[in-house]
């Protein structure tokens, strides 16, 4: 019998950004995979992992959306996460073994009075079950295979953190504005042992990465239903046009510099450009130019001439 032949299915042409409401219980790249097959994208890829016991704010670069990736996870992120006291996991979240206990239970009045010890520069071991290198291999995989794993302690930066409610002795939520690198569930664990008890976090949402909030938030259940309503062969148009964010949404905080058709054609060749105007930067380390609202590159001004590093193709 002649084997049939298996039709790839067509890549589309997508830019832009998706912020998915991860749902509980899969991993991102899980996540991924499924927005995969509705959109069926040339390329793609998120900023952020959350893990599988996480929800919440996970972005979805299409295209030359990817570009821009560094500027939404170097951003700062909130995140609203339970914390329950008297144990505490090798994991510093549910899915480990409790390796402490304590009968302490501490107040609202005893917790708050602590929190501003954990906002600022603070230094914060990483959880064992990490995935920071250790000599090339994964913490949580030197961890899993019964290895003892020494992590050293590293700076993070810890803007906001908030107690939000005590539903009962045993637990309080927190919110947490923080930077890159920072470990909520190092948070809990080091917040417990403060206060004379134990603790891990057995709930956390993420709520903002970098731009993207709340507002932006996509629930996975309306994106399949969305998908599902679209005619057989009827291509992704509408979704993108429902669901998809403009490239220029992740680059918020960047300073942007419009120039003239001709000067985003030469910019596009990789030359740079001088910048004309009394508002154009002398110097910066990091901005875009863009030409009728459209992102042309990233690059660099330096003496008042645009020098662009990532070219883009919209």
């Amino acid at each position: 019998m002649a084997r049939q032949k298996q039709v790839k299915r067509k890549k589309n042409a997508i830019n832009g950004w998706l912020v998915l409401d991860k749902p509980y219980g899969i991993t991102s790249n899980e996540a991924l995979g499924k927005i995969k097959r509705i959109f069926s994208p040339q390329k793609v890829g998120h900023a952020g992992t959350l893990d599988p016991r996480a929800s919440g704010l996970l972005p979805v670069a299409f295209g030359e959306a990817t570009k821009t990736v560094p500027f939404v996870m170097d951003g700062r992120k909130v995140y609203r996460f339970e914390v329950t006291w008297g144990t505490e996991t090798n994991t510093d979240d549910t899915e480990g073994e409790v390796i402490a206990t304590s009968d302490v239970r501490p107040d609202a009045p005893s917790i708050s009075d602590v929190l501003g010890e954990f906002v600022g520069t603070i230094m914060q071991v990483p959880p064992k079950f990490s995935a920071i290198k250790i000599a090339g291999e994964r913490a949580y995989d030197l961890a899993r295979d019964g290895e003892e794993v020494e992590l050293e302690a590293r700076p993070i930066d810890v803007h906001r953190l908030d107690l939000v409610e005590c539903p009962d002795e045993n637990r309080a939520v927190f919110e947490a504005e923080c930077g890159k690198g920072t470990y909520v569930r190092a948070l809990a664990r080091d917040l417990g042992r403060r206060l004379g008890t134990c603790g891990h976090v057995t709930e956390l949402r993420r709520l903002l990465v970098g731009p993207f909030g709340e507002e932006d938030l996509v629930e996975f259940e309306d994106l399949v239903d969305a998908a599902e309503e679209q005619e057989e062969g009827a291509g992704v148009e509408a979704l993108v046009s429902e669901f998809i964010l403009p490239v220029r949404d992740a680059m918020d905080a960047l300073v942007e510099v419009p120039v003239s058709l001709d000067d985003a054609a030469k910019i596009r060749k990789g030359m740079a450009v001088l910048l004309r105007g009394r508002d154009a930067p002398l110097n910066t380390d990091v901005a875009f130019a863009s030409h009728a609202d459209v992102p042309v590159a990233i690059g660099s001004v330096e003496k008042g001439r645009f020098q662009p590093s990532r070219v883009f193709h919209l």
